[in-house]
């Protein structure tokens, strides 16, 4: 079994019909808001460690979280923060998942042309003089992974845990069937 770790979780949801984003930036400190260069405020919470992007339109992204519980902890925070200095926010807003990086090990070596050429040259991209890794689509699970020789791997485009653990799950019983893991 390969170890796979959380690294970042992306959500986004509406916690207002609209936000005015110049009072927010006056009300609430250590925010970033700079709408010539991006339309959206930036907001950092400590703990759980995370940041936050505020649109007008009422619509937040949260990254940095690595659970599901840190995102709502954090969802709760800011809107209670923004509550406290008279802004209308939803109590509890709908979370929706947009993407999940998870990092793992699969506990040996590939040989890069190897896997490549065994995996499919369809689902891959494998250019090591532009970047060292397999870039491999998952296009079933909806996931990309990144294969390194060390047998490092990442896994992106998840919204849920159990599509990073099926995908590296997969993954591993692939590789080992066609003896590419060393």
């Amino acid at each position: 079994m390969a170890d796979i770790t959380i690294q970042n979780i992306v959500a986004s949801t509406t916690i207002a019909d609209s936000l005015d984003l110049d009072s927010i930036t006056r009300s609430i400190p250590n925010t970033s808001y700079r709408p010539g260069i991006f339309p959206g405020l930036v907001l950092r919470i400590p703990q759980p460690k995370t940041a936050f992007l505020l649109f007008k339109s009422g619509k937040v992204v949260c990254t940095g979280a690595k659970n599901l519980e840190d995102i709502k902890k954090s969802m709760k925070k800011v809107c209670t923060l923004l509550k406290k200095v008279g802004f209308k926010v939803v109590d509890e807003p709908e979370i929706n998942v947009q993407n999940i990086v998870a990092s793992g090990d699969l506990h040996g070596e590939l040989n890069l042309v190897s896997t490549a050429l065994a995996v499919g040259l369809e689902n891959t991209e494998y250019e090591p003089e532009i970047f060292p890794g397999i870039v491999y689509r998952m296009e079933d699970l909806g996931v990309v992974l990144l294969l390194f020789s060390s047998g490092k791997i990442v896994c992106t485009g998840a919204r849920k845990t159990q599509q990073v653990e099926q995908a590296v799950d997969q993954l591993r019983r692939e590789l080992e069937a066609k003896g590419l893991l060393y």
